[in-house]
Formats: structure tokens, sequence, C-alpha cells
């Protein structure tokens, strides 16, 4: 078995380590050889040294130019490093060199999402999926491409047409939880969230189910940030005009109508294990999430008050306990 191989073999089963050692022992041997520093790239990719795998796909490509794979693995050392103009180059020169492979197509089309060039994307993930009908790996990178195009149904088709070829595929059960909460389907997402992280607790653990706590509290800040300096706004114009005062109050009222609806929508659905879920992140995270709450729950009872009896004071302190929640979400995205 060549080293190549070897190192493939070992990668797969996620032996990264020892895949890498192969491979070095090879070039040891065969210090130009192209694949074996391609390979090389990837192993440092994936393991988190983005900066070394650029310079051994650079190396790569200077040995072999005129070969596809060399400028794919570049292209994916350059999105990790969040370089997506010249990631483009790279993918646009594979799919010249090799335009009948699936590969190329691929990573082209992972350049352009980034780049936010979503129709050529999906023209770029639609080629390599029409080349290879059957790869999982073509039909999740179009799931992938039309979930952030926004287009919804598509993800999904493409990700029910990933998951008939292989029903246990990591990613395409992960797309559809996802896919699942976008639609607010809270249930059936944590169904799957749940059968992952059964077979990959290292993977999707309490972070990943917690996710209806979190990502409410996270859009409840976002929505906070945009609707107080509306209502701020509106309250200082209610000096002069009684109908801004009004509007302010009913804007108000309007921010906790909408949280609590989003609250009882998410939270009912979701059950227990998000909160249990809470209890197993760090205690770092934990606390920062348990202040998010306490504070989440005192912007939206001054809110309620100031709809019913308008006061400045009262719009003052929801604007400190935003403020706290800001510097918890800090804290918690450590």
């Amino acid at each position: 078995m060549s080293a190549a191989a070897r190192a493939r073999a070992l990668a797969d089963v996620g032996r990264l380590d020892q895949a890498e050692r192969a491979v070095r022992d090879g070039l040891a041997g065969t210090p130009s050889d192209p694949e074996l520093l391609g390979l090389l790239a990837g192993l440092r990719r994936l393991q988190g040294d983005s900066g070394a795998a650029l310079e051994f796909a650079d190396a790569a490509v200077a040995v072999a130019p005129g070969q596809a794979f060399v400028h794919i693995e570049r292209a994916e050392c350059l999105l990790v490093l969040a370089r997506p103009a010249e990631a483009l180059e790279s993918a646009s020169e594979a799919v010249r060199l090799s335009p009948d492979r699936p590969e190329p197509h691929r990573s082209l089309a992972r350049c352009l999402t980034l780049l936010r060039r979503h129709d050529a994307a999906r023209d770029a993930a639609g080629r390599a999926v029409t080349l290879a009908p059957h790869s999982v790996e073509d039909l999740m990178t179009l799931a992938e491409v039309e979930r952030h195009a926004g287009r919804g149904d598509a993800a999904r088709a493409a990700t029910v047409r990933a998951l008939a070829e292989n029903p246990d595929h990591t990613d395409g059960r992960w797309m559809m939880a996802v896919l699942d909460a976008q639609r607010l389907r809270i249930g059936e997402a944590m169904r799957g969230l749940r059968g992952l992280a059964a077979d990959h607790p290292g993977r999707y653990g309490a972070p990943v189910l917690s996710w209806p706590v979190r990502g409410l509290l996270a859009s409840l800040t976002v929505g906070l940030s945009a609707g107080l300096p509306v209502v701020a706004l509106l309250a200082a114009g209610g000096h002069r005009w009684a109908s801004a005062l009004l509007l302010a109050r009913g804007s108000a009222a309007v921010i906790v109508l909408v949280a609590v609806t989003m609250a009882i929508r998410v939270l009912i659905p979701a059950g227990r294990l998000p909160w249990i879920s809470l209890r197993l992140l760090p205690a770092a995270t934990r606390r920062a999430v348990v202040v998010r709450l306490v504070a989440a729950g005192a912007a939206l009872a001054l809110l309620l008050r100031y709809a019913v009896s308008p006061a400045w004071p009262v719009l003052a302190s929801v604007l400190a306990v935003q403020l706290v929640m800001l510097a918890a979400g800090r804290v918690e995205r450590r």
C-alpha cells in the first residue's frame, strides 16, 4: 500500500495524527510528490493548522500546477482562512483543468456561497450533482448552498436525496434538524438532534442540545437592540406629540408580545432537554446563560411596565438591562 493510500485509510477512520505521519514518511522519500503534499495540506487543515496547510497547498500547486486536486485543496485552505476571493481563483482554475469532475464544481460552489453569489453557487453545485447524482457530498453541498440562499424547500429536497443515499449521514441529519428549526418545527428538530447526540456525543453535546434556550436569547437580544432605539425615539417625540408617546407604548407592548409568543413556540415543543443540557455546559458559559435569562425576563417586565405607565427611568432601566445581556452574550460566546 502506498503512503497516500495508507494515509487516506487512516484519515477515513479519524486517525489524523497517524495519517499525517504516514504522509510525512512518504515525503521523506519523495519530497516533491504533489499528492502527498496535497494530503498533508488537508490533514493540517482538518487539525486546525490553516497557515501550515496553505503552505503545503502552495507547494503542491508549485509542483503540479496542471492538476486540479491541488487547486481544490488550496481553495479549501483559503476558505478556512476567510479569503474567499482568492479561494475562488483556485477553485475556478480547478474547474478549468477538470470540468468533467464534480469535485472542482463543489469547491467552486462553496467559494461562491461565501461571496454571496448564490445563483452562481447554485449553478456550480447543480453541475456537481449532475456529474455525480448519487454523491452524498455533492448533494449536501447543494443543500448548503440553497440554505444560505434562503431557499429552505430546495435545501430540504437536496438533503432528502442525500439521506436516501445514506440515511446515517451525519451532516445530512444535522441539516434536517437545522431546516426544521428554521421552520419552527422545534419538536422535529430536537428529535433529530437527540439522535445525533446519542450517536456522536462528542460532537453534538450540551452546546447543541441547549440551542432552543440560547438561540431564543440571541434572537431576543437582537430584537431588543433593534426595538429599543425605536421606543426611545418615539418616547422623546412624545414631549411634543402625544401620538408619539402612544406609539412608544404600543411598540414596547409589541416587543413583549412577540418575545413571549416566540418563547412559547420554541420552548414548549423543545421540552425539558434544553434545560437539562444547560447544566452540562462549562461553568462560565452556564453562568452567562443564567445572567441572560434573568436579564431577559427583567427587560420584558420593564417594557411591559413602560407600556402601561410610561416613564423615562423605566426605559433607562431597560437599556441598562440590555447592556447586561450584551455583555453576558460576549462571555457566553468565548
